[in-house]
């Protein structure tokens, strides 16, 4: 399995026969937060990004990062909500009312990232209580070697969406 740090873009499968793609620069990203080192604590944040029109492709240009206000360590990450809604609502007003807030990611200490069971919960409650332009959230876990991403409806459960070829250096 390649490290992400190869990776130019990251593009996995929608239920809906859409495509969900990660930019190259949030992929970079991305690969800094990787939890290696055996002290690194999770991070976290917002995915960001665009519905593209008149199909069911959605691209993810920019993330949140952790900030000073999010509680972190290695098994735990829970984000300050005032800080990137800020960040959230200026992305809103720089772009028009294109980049939306697409969900959430963040951190596991392992190869192949699975969702706990507090995780599963989160997304479930963020997915019914947020407010949001579509009608569904993704949430990606960043592993060691990997990204996995899941999709979920207002009141859907989890839908894991399968990776498509990502384009390597």
């Amino acid at each position: 399995m390649p490290a992400l740090l190869w990776l130019t873009s990251v593009r996995f499968q929608r239920p809906d026969g859409g495509c969900l793609e990660f930019s190259e620069d949030v992929v970079t990203t991305l690969e800094r937060y990787r939890q290696n080192a055996a002290g690194a604590t999770e991070s976290g944040g917002v995915l960001l990004g665009r519905l593209v029109l008149d199909s069911a492709d959605i691209v993810v240009d920019e993330i949140t990062e952790p900030t000073v206000s999010d509680r972190r360590s290695r098994f735990f990450f829970f984000r300050s909500k005032e800080r990137t809604q800020k960040r959230v609502t200026k992305a809103w007003c720089e772009f028009n009312g294109t980049r939306n807030y697409l969900g959430e990611w963040h951190t596991h200490p392992e190869d192949d990232p699975r969702p706990s069971p507090h995780d599963l919960a989160n997304w479930k409650r963020i997915a019914r209580l947020a407010k949001y332009e579509q009608n569904f959230l993704f949430f990606a876990i960043v592993g060691r070697l990997q990204i996995r991403v899941w999709e979920i409806a207002k009141q859907g459960t989890p839908q894991e969406l399968s990776p498509i070829e990502s384009t390597q250096l």
